[in-house]
């Protein structure tokens, strides 16, 4: 089995179980997607496969035409990396990988960029709790002291700001894929996915 495989957010919708419950689910449209490049320990160091989401967009540079032109993966867009592990297939260069390489009940990881908020305050981006909201206090949502001017007498990286919210790699663990539509290459997971729709994402099978 592959140890993941590339799609595209959809939407979310619900389901109904068999026992009558509503289930919130996320669609994704996975596939087809190409093993662009295997790599080994003996040639890279270590053991992976590359995989290229086939969703033709404009021409790519020449570099990387030649990459994918190799695999017959010509107008890949979306490429990202899988470590292989023992008890995965052995994929090489060319093969396909579809939805039907999933089933319900699968428990998987899905990884994609969060939704972009713009430029946001402390209260929101940070969830601070803010000044009092009484009239005259003239501290309603703003910062506090972020460095004192006797000690440290400096910022010190990574103090909690406000700044650019969202647009942030975000890791879901743990899903479970609740149908697979093997004629459209459609999986059903169960719960929200990071990133808007039509938002590339990847999907790997669990590691915890």
């Amino acid at each position: 089995m592959s140890p993941g495989i590339l799609g595209k957010k959809i939407g979310m919708t619900q389901v109904f179980n068999a026992d009558g419950q509503v289930v919130p689910v996320t669609l994704v449209k996975v596939g087809p997607c190409v093993v662009t490049q295997r790599k080994t320990p003996t040639n890279d160091g270590y053991d992976a496969v590359q995989l290229g989401f086939l969703e033709y967009a404009k021409k790519p540079n020449k570099p990387m035409a030649k990459h994918l032109a190799k695999s017959g993966a010509e107008g890949a867009k979306f490429l990202r990396e899988f470590r292989m592990t023992p008890g995965t297939d052995d994929l090489k260069q060319g093969d396909r990988i579809l939805a039907d390489g999933f089933k319900p009940k699968d428990v998987v990881d899905v990884i994609g960029t969060s939704k972009g908020r713009g430029f946001a305050g402390l209260v929101k981006r940070h969830h601070f709790r803010g000044g009092p909201a009484s009239h005259g206090s003239m501290f309603h949502r703003a910062a506090g002291s972020i460095g004192a001017s006797s000690f440290p007498s400096r910022v010190f990286p990574g103090m909690k700001m406000a700044g650019r919210m969202g647009t942030q790699q975000v890791t879901i663990r743990n899903l479970e894929i609740v149908s697979v539509d093997t004629d459209d290459n459609v999986i059903a997971v169960k719960g929200a996915i990071p990133g808007p729709n039509g938002g590339y994402v990847t999907v790997r099978r669990a590691k915890r």
